[in-house]
């Protein structure tokens, strides 16, 4: 079956937060929203037609997961990443970054060194600095136009006395799949000084040809208790709304803390529908998967064609994920600027590069999971404004 990525979708007045918060955050409801992480595509519609029929059922009460789903999981896990995971070992949360906030509280203590590798996903700050830990930070650096884990410093942070390391596999904003070697190096490390690994891997599906998401977790069995491994199919297949996740941990002493700091705060129920659109996008959308990634390439490849020869811009190419990394640097503006120049003279809404922390300064990130007309529309506009700069 041939699926088609072509069509525009009207999103406004759904109180989607990509497309009705344009004028509040840009200014403008003529800005272009190239910003927040999701798709601007339909959902397989074997997921669309199995929420259809849950709602047509008209009763919404109390949902329970069961062994079903959770081969259902495991299934999914031993096609996609040929990892296999016993059904003991999984369990369920409505989103990655409330699993990574549940795993700070239950294994780490106020005061303790958490470590991050920057620039990286604003909310892995919040999770160490609203739980009263300390931030410590492992920049990433750019080797012939691709980002590398700076090692050395890597285990120098890690012998100060972290406690816990926050993983981000692909990366988010700068497009990484983590290689198996690298990976290797991760987990020795952080074996030989003990500390734990939380990794968020909810990109891990998001991987473009010649390039393999390898889960953390599987590399090294006698470490695979120490870390804990949180995924979803809401990026994958454009469910974020829906609220449905679910995290991997081996060790049942360690699954049963992590468990226990869910019902203390009450998050021990999944969303209805969530349940039932997980159930559908696995069992039935990897063929949609399959044309959504060639979808995602030509997109990508579109944007770095187009920025060829605008030597201001420099555009890293991600391996996994549906989000482009610019690097604006060059055109010597400010980031207050440079927000200015994208939202006022391009009118496209991307995201704020210094979010992602202060190695994020000059950069933007640009979200590509659209039709191919609106990706070409923002680059489009960018470059206009690029020239238009050039004649002034």
């Amino acid at each position: 079956m041939t699926f088609s990525f072509d069509k525009q979708i009207e999103r406004r007045n759904t109180r989607a937060v990509k497309w009705d918060l344009v004028k509040a955050l840009y200014g403008s409801e003529d800005v272009l929203p190239m910003w927040v992480a999701d798709m601007d595509f339909e959902v397989p519609p074997a997921v669309k037609d199995a929420l259809t029929e849950r709602a047509k059922h008209g009763v919404f009460g109390y949902t329970f997961t069961d062994n079903a789903l959770q081969d259902t999981i495991t299934d999914w896990l031993e096609y996609k990443h040929d990892w296999k995971v016993k059904n003991t070992s999984i369990q369920y949360s409505p989103g990655v970054i409330a699993t990574l906030y549940m795993a700070i509280q239950t294994f780490t203590d106020i005061g303790d060194k958490v470590l991050i590798q920057t620039p990286v996903y604003p909310p892995f700050y919040d999770i160490v600095k609203r739980h009263d830990r300390e931030l410590v930070t492992n920049q990433l650096i750019v080797q012939e136009n691709k980002y590398e884990i700076d090692f050395d410093d890597f285990e120098s942070k890690l012998q100060q006395g972290v406690k816990a390391f926050i993983l981000c596999n692909p990366h988010n904003p700068v497009g990484r799949v983590w290689t198996k070697a690298e990976l290797e190096k991760i987990v020795a490390l952080c074996k030989k000084y003990h500390v734990m690994i939380f990794a968020d891997e909810i990109h891990a599906d998001l991987v473009y040809q010649q390039h393999k998401h390898i889960p953390i977790a599987k590399i090294d069995e006698d470490m695979a208790d120490q870390i804990i491994t949180c995924m979803s199919p809401t990026k994958t297949f454009n469910l974020a709304g829906l609220q449905v996740s679910y995290w991997i941990v081996p060790d049942k002493e360690k699954r049963d803390a992590l468990e226990k700091t869910f019902h203390k705060q009450g998050m021990h129920i999944l969303n209805t529908m969530g349940i039932t659109a997980l159930d559908a996008a696995y069992n039935n959308g990897r063929e949609w998967l399959d044309q959504l990634l060639d979808q995602l390439h030509t997109n990508i490849d579109y944007v770095d064609n187009a920025f060829a020869n605008h030597p201001k811009v420099n555009v890293f190419h991600p391996e996994g994920t549906y989000l482009i990394w610019l690097d604006f640097r060059k055109l010597g503006l400010s980031q207050d600027e440079l927000k200015e120049f994208l939202q006022k003279e391009a009118k496209v809404g991307l995201n704020d590069g210094a979010s992602f922390g202060e190695e994020g300064i000059g950069f933007m990130r640009m979200n590509i999971a659209c039709p191919l007309d609106i990706v070409k529309e923002g680059t489009t506009r960018i470059i206009n404004a690029l020239e238009n700069v050039k004649k002034e």
